[in-house]
This record gives structure tokens, sequence and C-alpha cells, in this order.
């Protein structure tokens, strides 16, 4: 089994946090989403996964820091990691595309910009199998639409009528993954482009033209990572997943309290230092911060920084930034807010 993982996007809805790392690699509940995501989809298929293809964008933005952090993420599940190149934002059947010597076998295509928790059985009968969530507002998504036997059969986005309130939140599974690469091929070379650019959606519809089976794959969550107030939720929601499975260490042992209480679930990282500070809920703090005279409640803060004199809810912090409630004198930078 393969994954493929498109991740060539800047993530300009979450900036600033996404000036200086892509946004798959921001820390969500203590670990990058992309490995959170990786990790999780490999749980749900129950089998050996062979290799990881990442495709990424411009070596300027994903650099040699960001390759050793996905091929450290492909050896954790011992699979070998593949690194392709998407140079311009063409969509999302271009991306796949630009990992070609990949695309043979099963394999499960996922976008970097969501996690999940499913727990489920591939369909052995399907051709391929479209994850979906059940939404109340089906006409803000793509939706699948279903015959009587539970097949998909088409895709619609954004429908202004009824189809259905089955979502797809763009993951999929490819019993051979070969034959959307051709019919992907197809739309490259017959230029067929919808909003300018060339979708994975095209190459499906081929698929399904040729009678290829769809089937859907349910998932218990779904969770965005698109903006700031979205990653924030989806941290919090992580948090309150990881503490009732107790899987991972969620607080450092090494996390150094004076005067100072924490209340769970949060993920607090290595040599942290609390002082005169309440931690919680629903927070994660990255390594290396220290956090002083302070509230700090569902928020998300990364590495090495430092935080006095505050009362937080709802924050998103990058690394080495240095806040102190109390300021009298500011220097921010572009796309800074302070609400």
């Amino acid at each position: 089994m393969k994954i493929i993982v498109p991740m060539a996007g800047r993530g300009s809805r979450l900036r600033p946090h996404t000036l200086t790392i892509p946004k798959p690699l921001i820390p969500v509940a203590g670990q990058p989403i992309v490995h959170r995501l990786v990790k999780d989809i490999a749980k749900v298929l129950k089998q050996p996964i062979d290799e990881i293809a990442f495709i990424l964008g411009d070596e300027a933005f994903f650099g040699n820091d960001v390759v050793s952090s996905l091929k450290q993420l492909a050896e954790s599940l011992n699979a070998k990691a593949s690194i392709y190149r998407q140079d311009q934002p063409l969509g999302t059947g271009h991306a796949i595309m630009c990992a070609k010597e990949s695309l043979s076998g099963p394999a499960v295509i996922a976008y970097a910009d969501t996690l999940i928790r499913a727990d489920f059985n591939l369909d052995q009968e399907a051709d391929s199998v479209i994850w979906v969530k059940k939404v109340d507002n089906p006409e803000a998504f793509g939706v699948v639409n279903l015959n009587d036997k539970n097949e998909i059969i088409e895709l619609v986005e954004k429908p202004k009528t009824y189809i259905s309130d089955l979502a797809v939140i763009g993951i999929y599974y490819f019993k051979d993954v070969g034959v959307l690469k051709a019919e992907l091929q197809k739309v490259l070379d017959n230029n067929i482009k919808n909003g300018g650019e060339y979708q994975i959606n095209d190459g499906i519809k081929g698929m399904m033209a040729n009678g290829n089976i769809f089937k859907t794959g349910q998932v218990k969550a779904w969770m965005d990572c698109g903006n700031k107030a979205v990653t924030i939720e989806t941290n919090s929601k992580m948090l309150n997943f990881l503490q009732k499975d107790r899987t991972e260490q969620l607080i450092s042992p090494d996390v150094s309290k004076k005067n100072s209480d924490i209340i769970v679930p949060c993920f607090i990282g290595q040599n942290v230092k609390l002082v005169n500070t309440t931690i919680g809920p629903n927070v994660s703090i990255g390594n290396d911060c220290t956090i002083e005279n302070s509230t700090v409640k569902n928020s998300l803060i990364q590495n090495h920084s430092m935080i006095k004199n505050a009362n937080l809810d709802q924050a998103m912090i990058g690394n080495h930034v240095s806040y102190d409630g109390k300021f009298t004198k500011v220097s921010l930078g572009d796309y800074s807010v302070l609400e």
C-alpha cells in the first residue's frame, strides 16, 4: 500500500503562521498536521505501508528541513519516502500527476490540510473508496451522489439543490491508482480545466464513466486546519480524543511548575517552564517555552516562545515569539493580528 500526499500549497489562509513554515508541518496537539494525518490513515488501513510519496512546492520554501521531517515520518512507518515537486499551482489533478512514477498499485491519496478519526475496513469489492462525512450544510461542500446500491455515481461541487449530506473530505483509496493516473493523463492531454486548474474529480469522473465502482468510507470526525480559528478548534478536538485514547504522553515529565496549574486536556512539550500560571483546558505548548503570570486556554503555542502577563483564549502563537500582555511598545510585521 502507498500513501500519496499532495502538500505543495502555501497555506495563505493561515498566515502569518505559514510565512516561515508550510501549513502541513504546523503542530496540532504536539505533532505536525501531516504526521498525524499519515499515521491515522495507516491505522485505518491496518496493513503495511510500502511507500509514502510527498508532493511539495518549491525548494525555497519546502527545503531540506521539510524533506528531512517527511523522511523521518516515512521511516517511522517502515516505508520508503519519495519526494516530488509541484512548481506551479495547477490544481489537485496536476499535483497528483507530479508523482506519476509512484502511481501504481493500491494507494491512498490524502490532502494534508485535514485530520480524521475513523475505524472501518476497506470495501474489497470497490475499485475506489472516497472518504466522506455527514454535514449539516452540504451546499457548502463537494458531495457524493449515491445509487440504490450505495455506490457513488456522481461528485457534485456545492450543490444548489439537495443531492446528499455526505461531503468529500479529500482522502481517497484506489485499488490500482494507475487507473486514476491514466484518466488524469487524459485530463492533462486534453487540457480539461475547472476553475483554471486540473482537478482530481475529472480523473475520477473518467473512471466512473468506464464502470469503476466507487464506495464511501465514513469517518467519525473530520477536522480542518485551513485557518487560525478552525486550527485552534481542531487542536482542542484532537487533545480530547488523545486524552480519551491514552495512547500518547501529552505532558512532558520535565515540565517545571511554580505556583501553576494544568487543566487537561493539554499537550506540553519538553523544557517548558510555568510560573504563576494556569494552562488549559485545550492548550498545546511546544518545546522550550516559558509562560509567567498568565492564564492560557483553548490556544496553540509553538516552540521557543516567552509569554508574560497574558490572558489568552483562542490564541495561536508561533515560534520564537516574545509576548508581554503589559506591552507599551510593539513591533508587528505583515499579517499580524491582535484582537
